[in-house]
């Protein structure tokens, strides 16, 4: 298994710093932004699309510094209910997977996005609980006129291109969790899988080993993040959140460099776990701890996953 990177955090750095530090520090694989919610801080997805020098140009860069390209990331919303938004969100999302093969990179990881209520809605509708009844009515349109026709077009026009849809459970778009992954692969095919990222299901109380063992066979690409709960924030408000991650003192849950928030033994169970079901890939970091700096956070994270890496090809097992 490789370590590599989420490279949202060098947006305010040329490529060439970022692979420079990236190179210090003894990653082997980056992930690169290439439109949508992360955007293209480092690149031209349309430059590189028209021009085959600049793709290998790209591609010397990365190697000449010991990196591959672990996947290309559009995390987006193509089934907003603004029109305007979703068609540029879906456009970038099917240049993001044209890239993919024409820089022989066989992930593009995403979100499966969120509709509205109706045709008529301005705003995405994430539906939480099953009563009142109208709730199980959206959930239901939502499927059947939105999200299942999307998912079926793209997963096709990915797999034409030789590329897989890693589709990240994140709260707020209707695959969040496992089940809702499952539901969305078993409607679109098997080019759907996982982006796992275990932040995200921490906080909603899913067990990631739990949901490893799950996803047999599913998981295309993994996130390496961690988040903390606060056990007294929790206990009084729950974990559902809506205050700003910047107010780290009394939400419920914050996102936390690798080791900030669960422990060594847990992250060598993580990856153990992971090369028990037959992932064996990379584990991409990604920086959202807003108590550290992208140097401090990734350096940390880099040095701690080495050592888990490290232990977990000794032999050491999940259980152990």
């Amino acid at each position: 298994m490789k370590l590599g990177v989420m490279m949202a955090l060098f947006g305010g750095r040329s490529l060439k710093e970022a692979v420079a530090m990236l190179r210090k520090i003894g990653v082997e694989m980056v992930e690169l932004c290439a439109g949508n919610y992360p955007g293209t801080p480092h690149f031209d997805v349309g430059e590189l699309l028209k021009s085959k020098r600049k793709c290998d140009e790209l591609k010397s860069l990365l190697a000449d510094n010991g990196l591959e390209i672990s996947a290309l990331s559009c995390h987006g919303n193509p089934i907003h209910p603004n029109k305007e938004y979703a068609k540029a969100n879906a456009g970038a999302q099917r240049k993001a997977i044209r890239l993919a093969e024409k820089l022989g990179v066989g992930v593009v990881c995403d979100f499966s996005g969120c509709p509205g209520d109706s045709d008529k809605a301005k705003y995405p509708n994430w539906v939480t609980c099953p009563w009142p009844p109208d709730f199980l009515e959206i959930v239901t349109w939502q499927w059947e006129k939105k999200v299942i026709p999307h998912w079926q077009k793209t997963a096709k026009f990915a797999a034409d291109h030789g590329v897989k849809m890693a589709l990240e459970m994140h709260p707020g778009f209707v695959v969040y969790n496992p089940e809702t992954l499952l539901k969305l692969r078993d409607a679109a095919g098997k080019n759907i899988g996982a982006n796992f990222d275990p932040s995200h299901l921490f906080w909603q109380g899913i067990d990631p080993i739990a949901a490893i063992r799950q996803l047999k066979g599913v998981i295309f690409h993994v996130h390496a993040k961690d988040t903390r709960v606060d056990p007294i924030n929790a206990c009084v408000n729950g974990v559902l959140d809506t205050k700003p991650y910047s107010d780290e003192e009394h939400r419920s849950w914050i996102f936390r460099t690798v080791g900030y928030g669960h422990s060594y033994q847990f992250w060598c169970d993580f990856v153990s776990m992971l090369r028990t079901t037959g992932y064996d890939y990379v584990l991409s970091i990604e920086h959202e701890d807003s108590l550290m700096s992208v140097t401090e956070g990734l350096t940390k994270a880099a040095t701690f996953l080495k050592q888990v890496l490290v232990k977990e090809k000794s032999g050491a097992m999940w259980w152990a």
